[in-house]
């Protein structure tokens, strides 16, 4: 038959589905149906669902019921053929035409999908006939035949809605005498994707016999969902606008916050918490903290910030609850206030830059929703593409595409954890079990992604805007008073953001280096924070120099021009020091002395400490380096009087030296200086002496 006729024959195919409530899977079945134009009518839409549960999963019944009686309208239609599938978890691949082009190959007059599995009774397999190829085993999930073909098919059930509907077909089709000649069980249609049922899906394969997971993963792409030449094509359905909403009209979010292991960086945390642009007064906190270690910065943010919000719950270390309680409880909040519109668990080691995110979460309507974070310049991040068979991560083909931005959308996923918001209703319907984070040995945020879905609810990622990052937790160590100064390496980004001085690029680029004497630069290089904490784990580790000639811990033991300090090395800090050198320095210093290449060496790098009754001052010196950087740990008028250094070959000084900002110049020959009398109060200076 030509491919003309098929279509005009299209025109007698009618789809029948049972779905009782419009899930996110429902919508996914019409939309395709709709792409290939589909005539679909739906059966038992806002019925209650009768025909079983996961403890009685075979079920099914109410579908036959359903399909009995809205055969009965068509009982004189010879010509038309229905289709009868799931929808839930159905996908169609191609339009009417193909698939009736298979019907007419089958040469039969009703053709169920098949399975490699006998189900839900397997003492039936030895009534099955044999088959050369295909599969052997019928399957319920979906069929096609002529309307009255199909009615006298389901004219004899009498069952409950909650008999199973698959055990009905099988055992009409095991009956030599009702199993007719036109009724066949091969697996030769190739249309769509139905993975519920292994393996043989709707009209037995309609595409590709694939797991539900896989399923959700092709409903990304098919049909024409996401495209190179496109983009998405649905990103933008359904949005909830919230423009022109005033703020005490918009929706209230319980945001979960979990600290269930030391985190670096959490006061800024905490800040970018604050700045998110959303109402405070339509947000309630619940914060988990499960480390002692953090306790302080807690307590800190509470007292200070905590009436800025509508209410903050915290449970401490001392109440002794776990990860995966803590995370019910949060939920369960949101579920049973019943103001909460959102629910947005939000881990600590979130980099959350985009202050947006909630609105963008929300403005996106979907059940449940995850932005985008990973690891700088890493893979890793807070979703998974695909899962292995046993549950756990595996690599999907987009997976890399995705993180790194190349394809852009909204990606149905198994995995996401971290960062995501959860729709109240969805936590009072589909969602509404207690305990959504325990499963057999799962961890918690396994457990509740496969809670999630188990119960047909999809779990969205957002890579549409940028949101943030995720930190790197593996080498905090918090032995010292500020430990964040040592996650140079393993957050060097965070680092960047929370050390160095927010005009250090604009130095970089030339811009705002002075030079207050010949051949001495002048630039911005540490933040107030990197300066105060370097200044308080110097005094807290606590054991200055005495100022003296002999010096065992430098080489041959003896200091020519001795200062009281602390050397970087005695604090275990010297290999992130010399990675601040490399990467903040040594880029200026080429820049400013051309021609001359920093081998970014250094002998001593270390902390001074001036003080009127100590040592005030130092004598004129040479520095034993090409150049010395010496920067500005404290305030001048504020923190001290006096002080300064002064250039005796050209007479100069600088006598107020600001805070975070370095003094770089020729340590030997030409730059012979002086620490001039700190007259009041504490001075502190680091200095490194480079390429010695």
């Amino acid at each position: 038959m030509c491919l003309f006729c098929f279509l005009l024959y299209a025109e007698n195919l009618l789809v029948l589905t049972v779905a009782t409530k419009q899930t996110e899977g429902f919508q996914r079945f019409r939309r395709s149906a709709q792409f290939f134009n589909y005539k679909v009518q739906v059966l038992g839409l806002d019925e209650e669902w009768q025909g079983g549960d996961d403890k009685k999963p075979a079920g099914g019944g109410q579908k036959v019921r359903l399909l009995k009686s809205a055969l009965k309208q068509y009982v004189d239609k010879e010509d038309l053929i229905i289709l009868f599938v799931d929808s839930y978890d159905v996908l169609f691949a191609s339009g009417p035409a193909e698939l009736l082009k298979k019907l007419k190959q089958a040469k039969s007059k009703v053709v169920f999908s098949a399975e490699n599995y006998i189900y839900p009774d397997r003492k039936l397999e030895a009534k099955y006939p044999q088959v050369r190829d295909g599969k052997r085993f019928l399957g319920s999930g979906g069929f096609i035949g002529y309307a009255p073909n199909l009615k006298k098919l389901v004219e004899e059930w009498k069952g409950q809605d909650d008999d199973s509907d698959q055990l009905f077909y099988t055992n009409v089709f095991l009956d030599p005498e009702k199993r007719e000649s036109s009724e066949k069980h091969r697996c030769d249609l190739t249309l769509g994707v139905d993975a519920k049922k292994l393996p043989c899906p709707v009209i037995c394969n309609m595409a590709n016999c694939l797991l539900q997971l896989q399923l959700n993963y092709l409903g990304n792409y098919i049909p024409q969902i996401w495209t190179f030449e496109t983009g998405c094509t649905v990103c933008d359905e359904g949005l909830r606008s919230l423009t022109g909403f005033k703020d005490e009209a918009l929706p209230m979010i319980l945001i979960g916050i979990f600290i269930e292991q030391p985190t670096p960086f959490l006061s800024q945390f905490f800040l970018r918490l604050r700045n998110l642009h959303y109402p405070k007064q339509r947000i309630q906190l619940f914060i988990h903290n499960h480390e002692q270690h953090h306790l302080m910065q807690v307590e800190s943010f509470v007292k200070e910030h905590g009436k800025e919000y509508l209410a903050v719950k915290v449970i401490g270390p001392d109440d002794e609850v776990e990860n995966a309680e803590a995370r019910n409880l949060g939920m369960d909040l949101c579920r049973k206030d019943p103001d909460c519109d959102y629910y947005f668990s939000l881990d600590a080691e979130i980099v959350l830059k985009n202050t947006e995110t909630l609105r963008i979460l929300i403005e996106q309507n979907k059940l449940v929703i995850a932005p985008l974070v990973s690891r700088h310049e890493k893979l890793w991040s807070n979703f998974w593409g695909a899962l292995s068979p046993d549950g756990y991560y595996a690599r999907s083909e987009d997976y890399v595409d995705i993180v790194q931005r190349r394809r852009v959308g909204l990606w149905n996923v198994p995995y996401i954890s971290s960062i995501y918001m959860v729709k109240a209703k969805a936590l009072r319907s589909e969602l509404d079990e207690a305990d959504l984070f325990h499963s057999g040995k799962l961890d918690a945020d396994m457990a509740f992604c496969h809670n999630v879905r188990n119960q047909g609810v999809f779990m969205y990622l957002t890579n549409r805007h940028q949101f943030g990052h995720i930190l790197s937790l593996e080498n905090y160590q918090t032995t010292h008073l500020h430990n964040d100064l040592w996650q140079i390496f393993s957050n060097p980004e965070d680092w960047r953001e929370k050390y160095i001085h927010e005009n250090y690029t604009a130095a970089l680029k030339g811009k705002l280096v002075e030079m207050p004497c010949p051949d001495v630069y002048w630039f911005p290089i540490f933040t107030d924070t990197a300066c105060d904490e370097l200044v308080e784990e110097m005094e807290h580790y606590g054991q200055w120099s005495t100022g003296d000639n002999t010096d065992s811990r430098i080489q041959g033991g003896y200091e020519n021009v001795p200062t009281i300090d602390i050397h970087m090395n005695q604090i275990g800090f010297e290999r992130e020091w010399y990675k601040f050198l490399l990467d903040y320095i040594a880029p200026i210093t080429e820049k400013l002395y051309p021609g001359y290449y920093t081998k970014t060496q250094f002998e001593l790098a270390f902390v001074v400490r001036y003080k009127p009754d100590e040592q005030p001052s130092l004598m004129p010196h040479h520095d034993a380096s090409t150049f010395t950087i010496n920067i500005a740990l404290n305030r001048v008028g504020i923190d001290y009087e006096g002080g300064g250094c002064r250039f005796l070959r050209y007479n100069c000084s600088i006598r107020a030296p600001r805070k975070g900002w370095t003094l770089m110049h020729p340590g030997r020959l030409t730059h012979y200086h002086e620490g001039l009398p700190t007259t009041k109060g504490t001075r502190y200076i680091a200095v490194s002496f480079l390429d010695p």
